[in-house]
């Protein structure tokens, strides 16, 4: 069976979607570790027009976070659409990982929001709050299954209340990204 093409937001209000979104449930990239916890990620508007990300997460009580840059993948069309670009390492700008960010839904007050790429590999719903109504949480579902992803493959992230403050002891033991890139986990 084919699948339909994508449908996504169109005219997203970047400025109401910049601040702090926690992740609720991913289908974890792999470039996320598997066991981490109180995942989020914070979005500001430079005055170019892109917009800087912070990825941060928790595993084993140390916080790793990687920054990058997102960008409409057509200046020129409606489509919320987006590029983000990291550097791998994240202190050796030498490698850049650009990946896809597609809005696929979000509701009407910027509260919650599903975000997939085209290869339907992965797909995030975040929230505004640390954690998200069941009933909206299915109805994400839902939509995520008509656009033809496997939500059977859906993680929820677990996050705690309140969520960590500040940054919290560094993962010395080298960034998740590489590791598990390298790992191939």
């Amino acid at each position: 069976m084919a699948k339909k093409d994508m449908e996504v937001v169109k005219g997203l209000d970047l400025e109401k979607y910049m601040g702090r979104w926690y992740e609720i449930a991913s289908i974890p990239s792999r470039n996320q570790p598997k066991n981490g916890v109180n995942t989020r990620a914070t979005y500001t508007l430079k005055e170019d027009g892109t917009v800087k990300v912070v990825n941060e997460t928790w595993s084993d009580g140390k916080r790793s976070s990687i920054e990058g840059v997102a960008y409409k993948a057509e200046p020129s069309s409606q489509e919320a659409k987006f590029k983000v670009k990291f550097y791998l390492p994240p202190f050796l700008p030498i490698i850049p990982v650009v990946g896809n960010y597609w809005v696929l839904y979000i509701d009407g007050d910027y509260q919650y929001v599903l975000v997939g790429e085209p290869s339907r590999k992965n797909l995030w719903i975040l929230c505004r709050n640390t954690h998200l109504n069941e009933e909206i949480y299915n109805e994400l579902l839902e939509k995520a299954k008509e656009l033809g992803y496997d939500v059977n493959k859906l993680h929820k992230t677990p996050q705690s209340d309140p969520p960590p403050e500040g940054e919290g002891p560094k993962d010395t033991k080298g960034i998740w990204w590489i590791k598990s890139i390298l790992l191939g986990k």
